[in-house]
């Protein structure tokens, strides 16, 4: 798989590029919680065992509020998932995990009052560490202003670090890269710091990424998202994959992996966010397969089959 990239795809591309494909994806379905009090669980993260229990964290909030929590749930013989009993419940957004030395990482995004704007909002990404849910406890407070921000571990133990800045830098939302030597080495700076990936957003668009995979070729994969608004003011979100060379930063293109209309019809939390689909997170299989698990119009959560998106890149 070649990692030369064209001029910069714009969702009108992508979306274009998708629908011109054979359609991969298959069997949708809409996730179930209990135990939520009628809230609405989104953002969710795909599945991951911990403990000898397979666990699955996810965004709890009113319909009406951004007031969100991040909950461990299990899945019960019916297939609903419920709150995991006794487990921790943190503050934050958008939960993602990473396991680094054997640790879980897990990772949120810090909603808190503006220092200098009255009744404005600031955001930060907080992520914690430890051996069991219990032992979690905070070790980086990314810069102000940024989401998703991820790591990976690569295999001689440095750390890829995947940014998003904003504003003078990123505009409406860029990812860079960087690499820290260790755990001990992530730094604000470092984050500050990272260039961009070249040629990836217009100005008029942004995207993240959401979930970093190793490889068996030594890339990283990432799963990510793709935004934009159209002239109404709607928000449009389409999860993408590109596969990324760390010890040099080539990229390849994005490629969207799904759109809305390939998952049930659901409810929005409002009408601009009708078409939104948010990469929570993708489990490989070993036929070739995946299964993409995101949240839906920032109200659901749903996990839809498809081939597995990073086989072309691992060739």
């Amino acid at each position: 798989m070649t990692m030369n990239r064209s001029t910069i795809k714009t969702c009108e591309i992508l979306l274009r590029e998708y629908q011109d494909k054979p359609k991969g994806v298959n069997n949708p379905v809409k996730l179930s919680f209990t135990g939520v009090g009628g809230k609405d669980v989104y953002n969710i993260t795909a599945p991951f065992t911990l403990g000898g229990k397979t666990i699955l964290a996810g965004r709890v909030e009113s319909r009406d509020s951004e007031r969100s929590e991040i909950r461990f749930f299990t899945e019960r013989p019916d297939s609903s998932w419920a709150p995991l009993s006794g487990a921790p419940v943190f503050m934050l957004q958008d939960p993602f995990f990473t396991f680094i030395q054997g640790e879980l990482i897990l990772g949120g995004v810090e909603v808190f009052p503006h220092p200098l704007k009255a009744d404005a909002p600031l955001w930060r990404t907080v992520l914690y560490k430890g051996k069991t849910l219990h032992e979690l406890t905070p070790f980086f407070t990314g810069p102000d202003a940024m989401k998703d921000l991820r790591i990976a571990e690569l295999p001689g133990g440095e750390i890829a670090v995947f940014t998003r800045p904003q504003g003078a830098k990123g505009g409406r939302g860029k990812i860079g890269y960087a690499v820290a030597s260790s755990l001990r080495d992530l730094t604000v700076e470092l984050v500050n710091e990272a260039p961009l990936l070249a040629d990836q957003f217009i100005d008029a668009e942004w995207g993240g990424a959401n979930e970093l995979h190793l490889l068996k070729n030594g890339r990283i994969g990432v799963l990510g998202h793709v935004a934009c608004f159209d002239d109404a003011g709607d928000r449009h979100y389409y999860p993408m994959v590109f596969a990324l060379d760390p010890a040099t930063g080539e990229h390849s293109d994005m490629a969207l992996i799904a759109v809305r209309a390939d998952f049930l019809p659901g409810e929005a939390k409002r009408p601009d966010l009708a078409d939104v689909v948010f990469s929570g997170g993708l489990m490989r299989k070993p036929d070739g397969t995946a299964d993409l698990y995101a949240g839906i119009s920032d109200a659901e959560a749903q996990r839809i089959s498809m081939p597995d998106p990073f086989l072309r890149f691992e060739s």
